[in-house]
């Protein structure tokens, strides 16, 4: 039996500072412009929110979530999301975006969305 320092907030806290320390690092690389904005993924434990976002001018292009989708798992969802944004970043004149994941791994959902994004025109 391993025993936690005093003061310590357990695993869930280490999880926590450790995925936002993966943003922040991915953050200082990551940057969206006019000609390629940021195409960022906030995940919760239930839904995906997504947004195109141009950094130089700080407004945001499109948007979407996962919160009126019913149909299906999370992952089957996120799928309907990556080509619902697509489209809609394609009606804002977008073609090439810059991925910003957030600090989350490359699997499950956040990889399901980016692959029906890309087969929806997007390019990143």
């Amino acid at each position: 039996m391993v025993k936690q320092a005093r003061g310590s907030a357990g695993a869930s806290a280490n999880r926590r500072v450790a995925k936002s320390r993966r943003h922040f690092r991915l953050r200082k690389k990551v940057v969206g412009s006019a000609e390629r904005p940021r195409l960022v993924v906030t995940r919760s434990s239930r839904h995906l929110f997504v947004q195109v976002v141009d950094d130089s001018l700080g407004v945001t292009l499109a948007s979407g979530s996962t919160f009126k989708l019913a149909d299906g798992d999370k992952t089957a969802q996120a799928r309907q999301l990556g080509a619902t944004v697509a489209d809609a970043a394609k009606a804002a004149g977008v073609t090439k975006v810059v991925f910003d994941r957030g600090g989350n791994t490359y699997t499950g959902r956040i990889a399901a969305f980016a692959e029906a994004a890309r087969e929806a025109g997007l390019d990143f």
